[in-house]
């Protein structure tokens, strides 16, 4: 039989301590007795580490082991089902037999598998055991729609990507449909997030919280409903147009953190133009939010987000992607650097996203990176200077002029910066 290294012991003692401890913490203010705690944990956690070395290829000894557990547990089980609880309801759950088990396998786990599988395991218990009332909370807040949206979620990441080939369907394009799909993957998850924060977590009427999660998600978006909301409501339209220039400066980010998942070395080019360009948007930002002072209310209040996975949506998106990849293949092979420019410059009318993606994914190669950056921060001025037409048409040239100017200011930044790039062949 192998000795176990002495740090195993020590790992496996401390996990199943830690365990039994949130356990019995947990259990503790309830009415009856519970099998499992502090002690029990690490007896049962011992137990399950010795019987898996009495034989480690076969685990007849642990499998025995387990068998005798269960039944004891089932014992247990049978005669809590005949008690009640306060309100009259059988007081009977699956949790405390499950903790057994888990506490029991636990020696095993930390004999036989890296030390992260058995941190991770025991943590993620303890977490689910302890967060039980926040776990429901958020069960009987969640809706439907939110658990379809989870699969659309999980069938786009781990059904169709997996299936899709990454060689190239056409000569048109170097663009692989994996590619394609893992494009779409990546802005769907930074929007994805900012949903479920927006959602779920930003405080309702928390002033900033709802207009910055909706920049991550879609600055467009958020500007075109805090624009019209302006115009609604007057008295909001102070922290309305902040929130419209704090969604326009956390655009800049996002752009690049979907760039550097594609390619590290134009997302090491763009961060210095980028970075600079969000604190001019944040300082903008936060002067627009100065002048409007301390009054109640939230610039993000009433922004609802749309679900960024509709399979429609997804769809249009890849079909985009593919058809701005081929056309700056074809700009660039037959008018240079200075066709792609202005194809950034158009694209930057409507969604970004596929033309930068298919930049970082090199639909337009040869291109340098200083090129590619160029046509990136010509994409997104355009992106702003459409963002500040919105903001004057929903909400009033007049009263919109702060935060329109303030776009206006970003974008035309960012074009200067664009033809320093290209004038230096950076």
């Amino acid at each position: 039989m192998p000795v176990p290294p002495v740090a195993n012991l020590a790992l496996l003692l401390g996990l199943s301590f830690f365990f039994g401890l949130a356990f019995e913490d947990f259990y503790r203010r309830g009415d009856g007795p519970r099998p499992g705690g502090v002690r029990t944990f690490p007896l049962l956690a011992m137990t399950g580490g010795a019987l898996y070395l009495l034989d480690t290829t076969r685990l007849l000894p642990l499998a025995a082991g387990l068998l005798i557990l269960g039944a004891w547990l089932i014992v247990y089980y049978r005669d809590r089902t005949r008690a009640v609880d306060a309100t009259g309801a059988p007081d009977v759950e699956l949790i405390v037999p499950a903790c057994n088990v888990l506490a029991y396998l636990l020696g095993p786990i930390s004999l036989g598998e890296p030390a992260w599988v058995g941190v991770g395991v025991t943590v993620t218990a303890v977490l689910l055991l302890t967060g039980r009332e926040r776990l429901h909370e958020l069960a009987r807040r969640l809706e439907l729609r939110e658990i379809v949206t989870a699969g659309q979620f999980l069938i786009l990441t781990g059904l169709v990507l997996p299936l899709l080939p990454d060689q190239p369907v056409t000569t048109l394009t170097a663009i692989t449909p994996y590619k394609a799909w893992l494009a779409l993957l990546a802005v769907c998850t930074i929007s994805y997030a900012s949903y479920l924060l927006q959602r779920y977590v930003a405080p309702p009427g928390g002033d900033l919280w709802v207009a910055a999660l909706g920049g991550l998600y879609s600055s467009t978006a958020t500007t075109v409903v805090l624009a019209r909301r302006a115009a609604a409501d007057p008295a909001d339209l102070p922290r309305a147009l902040a929130g419209i220039i704090l969604a326009t400066a956390l655009m800049y980010p996002r752009v690049l953190a979907v760039i550097a998942v594609f390619d590290p070395s134009l997302a090491l080019g763009l961060a210095p133009p980028l970075l600079a360009l969000c604190v001019l948007g944040l300082v903008l930002a936060a002067w627009q939010y100065r002048r409007a002072g301390a009054a109640r209310g939230g610039a993000g209040e009433g922004v609802e987000p749309r679900n960024p996975l509709e399979l429609n949506a997804a769809a249009l998106f890849a079909v985009l992607f593919v058809v701005i990849s081929i056309v700056s293949s074809w700009v660039k092979s037959r008018f240079g650097e200075a066709g792609i420019d202005v194809l950034a410059a158009v694209v930057g009318v409507t969604d970004i996203n596929p033309f930068v993606l298919s930049l970082a994914q090199g639909a337009a190669a040869p291109l340098s990176v200083g090129a590619a950056a160029a046509a990136v921060l010509i994409a997104v001025a355009s992106n702003n200077l459409v963002n500040a037409f919105y903001t004057a048409a929903f909400a009033g040239l007049r009263a919109s002029l702060p935060a329109a100017r303030s776009l206006v200011v970003l974008g035309l930044s960012g074009v200067a910066i664009a033809l320093w790039l290209i004038s230096h062949g950076a």
